[in-house]
């Protein structure tokens, strides 16, 4: 059976700025993913929470890093619940809430990360580095900058 040829057909110029942006998340995100986990077994839902811990000088509050991911509260709770079981986080009490913790990258966590994001980076390479210019990286940023900002 030959493959057809699809189209989204008229749609206007946003629509398929939309559907663009759609198809390279989804695109870019699985390469990233089948990537993590073959080299680390490292799934991108977990790089990502370690990625913003990564990011800290200290521990944080699970609720933070719910709202900062693309993750469910409860999906951060699986993920830094398999993280601890791999020795990568660790949780801590927090000092002003005796109901919270919060969670850091052990030193493991960090050289974890560290070698996880070296394969993100190979991973991205050839389908995002090598494709786009410095032009095309600020043209991007600037659109995610005014989508993400708050009306």
């Amino acid at each position: 059976m030959t493959r057809a040829d699809l189209s989204l057909g008229s749609l206007s110029a946003r629509d398929h700025a939309f559907y663009g942006l759609v198809w390279a998340g989804t695109t870019l995100s699985a390469r990233v993913d089948r990537a993590l986990t073959r080299a680390h077994d490292l799934p991108l839902s977990w790089f990502e929470v370690m990625l913003w811990l990564n990011g800290q000088t200290g521990p944080v509050a699970a609720s933070d890093l719910g709202a900062k991911t693309l993750l469910s509260r409860t999906q951060v709770s699986r993920v830094v619940d398999a993280l601890q079981a791999r020795g990568l986080v660790a949780r801590t009490p927090s000092p002003h809430d005796a109901r919270s913790v919060g969670v850091a990258l052990t030193p493991a966590g960090r050289a974890a990360f560290a070698e996880a994001d070296a394969t993100r980076r190979a991973a991205l390479a050839e389908a995002f580095d090598e494709r786009l210019d410095d032009a095309d990286i600020a043209a991007l940023r600037t659109a995610w900058a005014k989508l993400k900002a708050r009306p």
